[in-house]
């Protein structure tokens, strides 16, 4: 074993490196090996470049040195020939245990550079059985770009941030390992950037998605359940035009706000979405989310669309026909009251009895009543609930105890002559019926000029009508093969919509929204849309085993398996790093074993260090 300079002239100018060379017997004779660079640094006098080669070749020997070594670099070497020898030849070619021992000096070990990285290998896992490497790859995205949504995404699962804290906490976390990329110099620019090139491609990425999920989980797509939310800015938003004030589902009224529009599958698994505009009115969103839904899933028929009562109106019912669907909606409020005498009629309801959880085998009785009834086409279900019939009394007194506050209010303005056009007048009473359309219809009001009296008074029929009517709702559906129970648990299912905005509101806090831009707000709610499909995935893993747990415990749970560098010092005076995960918990076992993952975060690395 042997030092050597090599020589290379590049435009001109001499560059020389110097490496360590072993002789090795061949079938054609002596060659020599390179075994490692040593770099272009003269590593001593070139008349002891043969007693260093002899202290390497002792080291990689096993022989531990009587004194400490004054060349610091003969362990570092020795180490980084070993490692190359490993490479090359496989496991099988390590050295005995006696010969890879070093001399450690206890009580200098340290561990530093502790990294979270349970939570981030989950989604890592996750998003690579998803193929969205491959998916985002085939949509035309760079290596780095792809690199950078996993990143944001991963950061919208985990610990939410804007893109301006997102470098930081990257940094902090365990992903510049698990991704094997670079994230020292990231900045909020280049996530901006990021999003700019996500926009256009959103349709295709979604697109391909859903389609590997319907592979990966043997999912059933014959139920598509569409509801809407909003979703508010902080800010003016002046340059975003879908940016508007609307009804607010957040309660948020003083701020501007997109509606935005999701479908899911009957296992609750996204299939589309879009982003309207805050001041979009709900039943004008359906035909653009069937038309959104055909170019994603091809022209399909034979589906069964489940949507609210918002969107059930006779129009939107024709247009999924036309296009060879079923649907099942939850009744107006005026035609249910249509069927007072029906509902009052106790005889044919019978009891909805729940399916046993996993966790418990036992059945149990609902507070629902249902009862099936046919006119024309159509297959109704009146829906008789105890437990909504205290949620809509409530609702209903709340909402006529702010009502007759605002009818004084209104009444005080008139009387001071604060308020004086009729036109203005009528116009404040059409807006109090818009705010209040559950309790206005229950009374009569009206202006009388002559006095400069606003007057109204109580409907009292119409009140104890819809005090009857508390708990009870009507379903409709175009099917005639479903029984009322079937209709029943069909449109329950639209609870997993609801569930899906509450998820993407919080944990990922899609919701306040900062971005000025109407392409990165889209972008922005796309990411989260992104984010679901990890956590729904995650979570549909452990339902399949019979455990019902949330992300957000499982997320808690994770934290505490980290990355770290153990530093150890060794008794010649250098240093040897190992970068590795920490020894899994008991609790995380159960996770990755859960979810058909590797508890193996990252190979160990070692390096050597001067110390």
């Amino acid at each position: 074993m042997y030092i050597r300079r090599t020589r290379k002239k590049y435009k001109g100018k001499d560059y020389f490196n110097y490496v360590l060379v072993e002789s090795q017997a061949t079938p054609k004779g002596p060659r020599q090996k390179t075994l490692c660079s040593l770099g272009s640094l003269e590593p001593a006098p070139r008349e002891q470049w043969l007693a260093l080669a002899q202290r390497i070749e002792t080291a990689l020997g096993g022989q531990l040195p009587l004194a400490p070594d004054e060349d610091l670099r003969v362990s570092a070497v020795a180490e980084q020939v070993r490692r190359r020898r490993v490479r090359t030849r496989g496991p099988r070619s390590q050295p005995p245990v006696e010969q890879r021992l070093i001399a450690i000096d206890p009580a200098q070990v340290t561990v530093e550079e502790a990294r979270e990285a349970g939570p981030v290998h989950v989604g890592h896992q996750m998003w690579r059985e998803l193929g969205l490497p491959q998916i985002l790859a085939r949509a035309g995205l760079a290596e780095r770009a792809c690199v950078l949504t996993e990143a944001m995404v991963l950061n919208r699962l985990i610990a939410p941030r804007s893109e301006h804290a997102m470098p930081d906490w990257i940094r902090r976390c365990a992903l510049e390992e698990l991704l094997q990329s670079d994230f020292s110099i990231l900045s909020e620019a280049a996530l901006y950037r990021n999003l700019d090139k996500l926009h256009p491609r959103r349709e295709q990425i979604e697109t391909a998605l859903a389609a590997r999920e319907r592979t990966l989980f043997n999912l059933d797509d014959t139920l598509l359940l569409y509801d809407l939310t909003s979703t508010y800015f902080e800010g003016l938003a002046e340059r975003n035009p879908q940016a508007q004030r609307g009804y607010s589902r957040d309660q948020r009224p003083d701020c501007k706000q997109v509606v935005v529009g999701l479908v899911l599958n009957g296992d609750g698994f996204p299939k589309a979405h879009e982003i309207f505009a805050g001041n979009r009115n709900d039943s004008t969103t359906l035909d653009e989310m069937l038309r959104a839904l055909e170019r994603r899933t091809g022209k399909r028929s034979g589906c069964t669309v489940v949507v609210d009562r918002g969107m059930a109106d006779a129009e939107n019912l024709q247009r999924i026909k036309s296009r060879g669907h079923h649907y099942l909606v939850a009744a107006r409020q005026a035609e249910r009251d249509r069927w007072l005498v029906e509902f009052e009629a106790t005889d044919g309801f019978e009891q909805v009895i729940r399916r046993p959880s996993p966790r418990n085998s036992a059945q149990v009785k609902s507070q629902v009543r249902v009862k099936r009834t046919e006119l024309g086409d159509q297959v109704y279900a009146l829906c008789l609930s105890e437990d909504r019939q205290d949620k809509d009394r409530a609702i209903r007194e709340k909402q006529e105890m702010r009502l007759l506050k605002d009818l004084a209010r209104l009444a005080t303005r008139t009387g001071k002559g604060q308020l004086k056009a009729r036109d203005l007048i009528n116009q404040a009473i059409g807006r109090l019926r818009e705010r209040y359309p559950r309790v206005a219809r229950y009374y009569r009001l009206e202006y009388d000029p002559e006095q400069a009296q606003l007057l109204w008074q109580e409907d009292s029929p119409s009140k104890a009508r819809a005090e009857q009517l508390d708990g009870a709702y009507l379903l409709k559906t175009d099917r005639q093969d479903l029984k009322a129970e079937e209709i029943w648990r069909i449109y329950s299912l639209l609870t997993r919509v609801e569930s899906a905005f509450r998820t993407l509101k919080s944990p990922l806090l899609e919701r306040p929204v900062f971005h000025q831009l109407e392409h990165r707000t889209q972008t922005h709610i796309f990411l989260c849309v992104l984010a679901y499909h990890l956590l729904v995935c995650i979570e549909k893993r452990f339902l399949d085993r019979g455990i019902h747990t949330s992300w957000w415990t499982l997320r808690q749970q994770l934290t505490t398996h980290q990355l770290v560098t153990v530093v150890l010092p060794t008794t010649n005076g250098a240093a040897l790093k190992i970068r590795q995960a920490t020894n899994p918990e008991s609790i995380h076992r159960e996770i990755y074993s859960t979810l058909g993952i590797s508890p193996e975060v990252i190979k160990p690395i070692r390096t050597w260090h001067e110390a």
